[in-house]
């Protein structure tokens, strides 16, 4: 059977591709190599973040959003170099989905039945100019439901669709080789896999049973990234960022291994901004993991005091929840591939969030009881776990044994007690006045001028070493390996290019494996709530142009 598109990836750029073609009564297969239970794939697990501009729970807290300013943050955070080649289509991609992100899709997701929780987050807050990189204001909108509430309207018409006969689904189908004729894609060749019955996120089988061979009009890429592949990550580690860590933890399951980029260039795609890549300086060994080497990312609010591995505080503008890669970038420079949070029991039953749906209960199953304790005393019931079972948590009533026990964690003697005092006493001083020379107690304080971080994001500021702010806590940070930012070059249809930047008749690209649009939509940095909003937006916009 020749279908008119063949998909490869039931992540959520692929079923959001899928249902524009299924409005438009197109023939379709949808492949997958692993289980039916693993329909959403990474968007599954996220938190949920979305980038949107000027809404309606923007407004109701008072924030001054406008599509001008999102597009001065998005080019100051880009960076974008290369835009007579690499960053030509990036670029583009960048400024359609900045107007799409302040005009069409509050709209489109409404009519999806996808609803927004009504405090808005403040992620990658910069710390440079007001033209350099971060967000201005709060942009980062969480889903209720988070990741399987975006998940959900897609996955649910496509499964409908397959009922029906609308579409062919078949998961188990691991694609070796985009089959051509004459420079055009025409087809999918590769193995079934065997049945796996696995949990959703675990590792599946490799082992295969038959062959299969599929023809279609057009082939979409919707494969994801390159995050579970730690060889690959390190392999295209750019020396801007120093040496690739030795140790990392890895924030998406083994399926994300990055083997269609490789199938596809030898289909003559071109990949461009290899470098380019959005690991998180915050990662968590879980302690109840779900794939191999699982790690779960901190969302920090700005309190915490931020060490390296020598014991020295970070220099702005590596805050929490500031500057993503430039404190990736200090921490390699270091040599040590881990880092250090100090900071009290206020600070952490306010400021610490996990990222992931299933760190979210409360958000993931839509409970608005269970969401309103979030204003109680304490961490949250998954912080809480982490601080009793996590490996990287460290409690203590003294700043002598908390360091010891930093010390005793990581096998070394690097952190000097008295360095380490003398730089939180300073910090400390800077609390006496309402003025202050430390821009991270200025920060601090500037984010409680709005009213989302000071009910629940931001710790009033106190002092570190007065016993009346709980115990101390140290957590010891691990490098989070997690988005690809370049791929497959696109134009503006997501029609895949070759290395002369022209078309490949029949090969279309969507989602992560685009670098979520273009080879490069975020350039060499994301403002977040991008990842996810990229992957709706590339499968959208391929969707609808396959199905004229």
């Amino acid at each position: 059977m020749k279908y008119d598109v063949i998909i490869i990836g039931a992540g959520l750029a692929g079923l959001t591709a899928a249902c524009e073609l299924i409005e438009a009564d197109k023939k379709v297969l949808l492949v997958d190599q692993e289980p039916a239970n693993s329909i959403g794939g990474q968007a599954f697990w996220s938190f949920g973040g979305l980038f949107l501009v000027d809404s309606p729970e923007q407004r109701r807290l008072g924030i001054k959003d406008s599509k001008e300013l999102a597009w001065q943050d998005w080019m100051g955070t880009a960076g974008f170099d290369r835009l007579e080649d690499e960053d030509k289509w990036g670029y583009q991609w960048a400024k359609a989905y900045v107007e799409f992100a302040a005009e069409e899709k509050y709209n489109w997701l409404q009519s999806l039945g996808i609803k927004i929780f009504p405090v808005v987050g403040w992620a990658e807050r910069g710390g440079a100019l007001a033209g350099g990189h971060g967000n201005s204001v709060p942009r980062f909108h969480i889903v209720w439901g988070t990741g399987p509430g975006i998940v959900e309207p897609f996955a649910k018409k496509v499964k409908q669709a397959s009922e029906e006969g609308l579409l062919d689904y078949k998961p188990r189908h691991k694609v070796d080789e985009l089959l051509t004729a004459n420079g055009a894609v025409i087809g999918i060749q590769g193995k079934i896999l065997e049945e796996s019955a696995i949990e959703r996120g675990q590792e599946s089988s490799r082992v295969e049973v038959a062959d299969f061979e599929f023809y279609g009009d057009a082939v979409i890429v919707a494969s994801g990234g390159i995050g579970a592949n730690l060889e690959l990550v390190r392999k295209n580690w750019p020396s801007r960022l120093g040496v690739p860590p030795e140790n990392m933890v890895t924030g998406v399951p083994a399926y994300v291994d990055g083997r269609m980029l490789g199938i596809s260039e030898k289909a003559g795609a071109s990949i461009v901004n290899r470098d380019r890549m959005w690991h998180y300086t915050e990662g968590l060994k879980n302690w109840n993991p779900i794939w191999n080497n699982h790690g779960i990312r901190i969302l920090p609010g700005p309190s915490s005091l931020w060490f390296d591995a020598l014991g020295n505080r970070f220099a702005p503008p590596n805050f929490p929840g500031f500057d993503t890669l430039s404190t990736l970038e200090a921490i390699m420079k270091t040599g040590y591939d881990y880092s250090w949070f100090i900071l009290t029991e206020k600070m952490i039953e306010k400021e610490f969030a996990l990222s992931g749906s299933e760190q979210n209960p409360d958000l993931t199953n839509k409970s608005i009881q269970k969401v309103l304790k979030r204003v109680l005393p304490g961490p949250s019931a998954p912080v809480k776990a982490f601080m009793e079972h996590g490996e990287d948590f460290i409690l203590a009533e003294s700043l002598k044994d908390l360091v010891d026990g930093m010390n005793r964690l990581v096998g070394n003697e690097l952190l000097d007690f008295i360095k380490v005092k003398d730089q939180i006493l300073a910090r400390d001083r800077e609390l006496d006045n309402k003025f202050t020379k430390d821009l991270q107690v200025m920060a601090m304080r500037g984010a409680r001028q709005y009213i989302g971080d000071k009910l629940i994001r931001v710790a009033k500021p106190h002092k570190i070493l007065d016993a009346n702010n709980g115990r101390l806590i140290a957590v010891r940070l691990n490098i989070l390996s997690r988005k690809t930012l370049g791929g497959l070059q696109t134009d503006l249809n997501g029609q895949v290019l070759n290395e002369l930047g022209e078309p490949i008749q029949g090969l279309f690209a969507a989602g992560e494996v685009s670098g979520f649009g273009g080879g490069g939509i975020h350039g060499y940095r994301s403002l977040e709530g991008t990842f996810v909003g990229g992957c709706l937006f590339t499968g959208r916009i391929v969707g609808k142009y396959l199905s004229n």
